[in-house]
């Protein structure tokens, strides 16, 4: 219990420290925020700029070209925290969508990659109709302005705060939220799979974040698909659960993936993980081993384990399952070749 003296004090407290975060609601058409772009707080001409504790531009263009996409579309868009600084606008947290906005506009933004407006593809904005062009820099977007009373501290603070309050979703538990569908679940399921459960251990904090039914997918995806991959694992993955989804027969994909773990837990002495004491299994030892095993069976379904296993734990298996081992189309080509060729007895 507190005394009278101590809940004073923090009521107070809360008191102050609410006239601090004071703020106001606006809205800003895109050609009032594009034209009150500048990139320092030094030059004179133009009100909205990004302050030094802001990260650089780093959105990619097809992420910049989805921006564009849903508000072009006038889907939802996040607010942007901004707060007043002698006078100016200083963007608190939003600078990538502004960022993207302003190079839209100006010309130097290509649309990519866009999965509803597709015919706008390859557009850059003075592409557009004039009406189109009209309409966009007419859409507003909502800011939080915090007044003149919050000091850089405070916005300090609150961009810390927005950025680390809640945890980035994991590329999987996006897909679940866009893609669940008839394939998520065999995805799901699999990841149930008591022996795969036991050959591939996964931390509890992973488990949580779908990190068993992206091990799955990521098997699933390089066993019947592999030689169609280019870079993004994310998209290669997406697009491969995209398209199974339209399918209805998936009993012989989930006959290969039990068929693949009674095989490999006969070969793997420690299941997938690198050693008999470790707690959990690296993604890329995972693809490795289990697409391998699962090109060999193909090509011999009668396969019998190898004499030599020593290929296992040499050098050039570690060099191809460390964490870091390049995800780039011969890369990913020749680890799983190797697996498959071992089992081979090439």
């Amino acid at each position: 219990m507190f005394n009278q003296e101590r809940i004073n004090a923090a009521e107070k407290q809360i008191e102050e420290e609410k006239k601090i975060v004071d703020y106001d609601t606006k809205e800003y058409p895109v050609e009032v925020i594009v034209a009150k772009y500048v990139t320092k707080m030094e030059d004179d001409d133009n009100e909205l700029f990004i302050p030094d504790y802001q990260r650089d531009f780093v959105w990619s263009e097809k992420r910049q070209s989805k921006f564009i996409e849903s508000v072009i579309l006038g889907l939802p868009i996040p607010y942007v925290f901004v707060a007043d600084n002698e006078g100016r606008i200083e963007v608190v947290d939003g600078s990538q969508r502004i960022r993207t906005l302003v190079a839209f506009v100006r010309g130097q933004l290509i649309l990519t990659d866009l999965k509803k407006l597709t015919e706008l593809n390859d557009f850059k904005f003075s592409d557009l109709s004039e009406k189109e062009r009209r309409r966009f820099n007419r859409k507003t977007i909502r800011m939080i302005e915090l007044t003149e009373n919050a000091n850089e501290d405070v916005r300090r603070d609150i961009f810390e705060r927005i950025n680390t309050g809640s945890d980035e979703l994991s590329e999987m538990e996006k897909r679940k939220g866009i893609l669940a569908g008839s394939f998520y679940k065999v995805v799901s399921d699999c990841s149930n799979n008591p022996m795969f459960k036991k050959l591939c251990p996964i931390s509890d904090k992973k488990i949580k974040r779908e990190e068993g039914p992206e091990m799955v997918l990521r098997f699933f995806a390089y066993a019947y698909n592999y030689e169609s991959f280019e870079h993004s694992v994310v998209d290669f993955l997406t697009d491969f659960m995209t398209e199974m989804n339209e399918k209805t027969d998936f009993a012989p994909y989930i006959n290969d993936f039990e068929t693949m773990l009674t095989f490999a837990e006969r070969l793997l002495k420690n299941g997938f993980r690198r050693t008999a004491s470790a707690s959990t299994t690296p993604r890329v030892r995972f693809e490795t081993l289990s697409v391998g095993i699962h090109l060999a069976l193909k090509q011999n379904p009668e396969l019998t384990l190898p004499n030599d296993l020593t290929w296992l734990d040499s050098d050039e298996m570690a060099e191809f399952t460390r964490s870091d081992a390049s995800n780039s189309k011969p890369k990913v080509k020749a680890r799983i070749e190797f697996v498959r060729d071992k089992l081979l007895g090439g």
